[in-house]
């Protein structure tokens, strides 16, 4: 695995998927909504990026597409084996079970992702039945292993227990324990602590943490939380409308953010100083509509610096404004500062 630190383990280009509105049982829909439209973004091995934007903007979408359980309208998703230098079309699949050896999901809601007639020890061994591995005994000594690591000790006492005698975090160790199972080398994370008390989220954050720097996992962290992102992530991708509008390193893009939409989501974030007063950024109205989007910026309809070359052009393609931080804006100036953008702003609008 080593040796693998800094390759590409995860490789997305132009992934689109597009969700039609039927019109009748005899009519072709003609109208779409269009979920995830666009997106590329790598994720090297080791490394977490974390997807963020507000509820409906193609998150979970894009990360169902790379763990297979949505087929994508267009584009390609290419994922690295561990311990190989190929990279393998997901798209192109035939053998499921070797995919879900190297790939796998921790759902947001750990109430409804484990069959409660299952106990804690056929949940977690369930994919070590399906692929085949190990004796009844090295299965249980394998699940064992894994609830003392995520941090149900002693694990004994968890193993014959059902999902409702378990609480919230518990049953999320459970799901982190069946994910991590079959040693993956890339886990989807879709907003894993969403669902628990403020109390417990730090120490399932921390294991997650943990468990990436012990197995070698590759994370791609879903989550509408930008505090939570800045503590899981390495870098940070912003989504809006199935498009990502800013992207790179975590630090550079919470504490220079040049889009307007994360100017935005910041500036909702709670700042825990009632001394402070963080300057408030203006946004008109609420999400546009996703269905048949016009050509122009998703964002145009909210946004404040809005000119004509908004109103006239495509989308804007993401551009590296330096540092490796990119984004996916007319008016955001080459050097990427604000005090450039405004000008530009200016310029335009003159």
């Amino acid at each position: 695995m080593t040796s693998q630190i800094g390759k590409t383990r995860v490789k997305v280009e132009d992934l689109r998927k597009l969700f039609p509105i039927s019109k009748g049982l005899f009519r072709k829909s003609t109208d779409f909504v269009y979920a995830v439209d666009g997106v590329s973004f790598e994720i090297r091995a080791g490394e977490s990026l974390g997807l963020v934007g507000e509820s409906g903007c193609g998150k979970t979408t894009t990360g169902r597409i790379l763990v297979k359980l949505e087929e994508a309208s267009g584009g390609e998703v290419l994922i690295r084996d561990r311990g190989t230098d190929e990279m393998t079309h997901v798209e192109d699949v035939k053998d499921r079970k070797e995919f879900r050896r190297n790939v796998q999901m921790i759902f947001q809601d750990p109430y409804e992702s484990m069959n409660p007639r299952r106990t804690v020890f056929d949940i977690v061994a369930e994919p070590l039945f399906v692929q085949g591995m190990g004796t009844t005994g090295e299965r249980e000594q394998r699940v064992v292993d894994l609830l003392r690591l995520v941090g149900l000790t002693p694990p004994e006492p968890f193993l014959f227990r059902y999902p409702h005698e378990l609480s919230g975090g518990q049953r999320q160790r459970v799901a982190i324990a069946r994910a991590l199972v079959m040693e993956p080398s890339f886990v989807v994370a879709d907003e894993p602590t969403s669902m628990l008390d403020v109390s417990i989220r730090i120490s399932i954050m921390r294991l997650m943490l943990e468990l990436a720097e012990k197995l070698g996992v590759t994370y791609l962290y879903i989550t509408h939380d930008l505090a939570v992102a800045r503590y899981m992530c390495d870098r940070i991708a912003v989504m809006y409308l199935g498009k990502i509008v800013e992207m790179g390193p975590t630090e550079e893009v919470l504490g220079s953010p040049m889009h307007p939409y994360t100017r935005a989501l910041l500036s909702a974030v709670p700042v825990p100083d009632p001394s402070y007063h963080r300057p408030k950024v203006e946004i008109e109205g609420g999400v546009s509509r996703a269905i048949n989007p016009a050509a122009e910026c998703r964002f145009l309809a909210r946004c404040p610096f809005a000119v004509d070359k908004c109103r006239t052009d495509p989308h804007p393609d993401l551009y590296d404004r330096g540092t490796d931080h990119l984004v996916a804006c007319h008016l955001v100036a080459v050097d990427g500062s604000w005090t450039g953008r405004e000008r530009a702003v200016l310029e335009l609008r003159a």
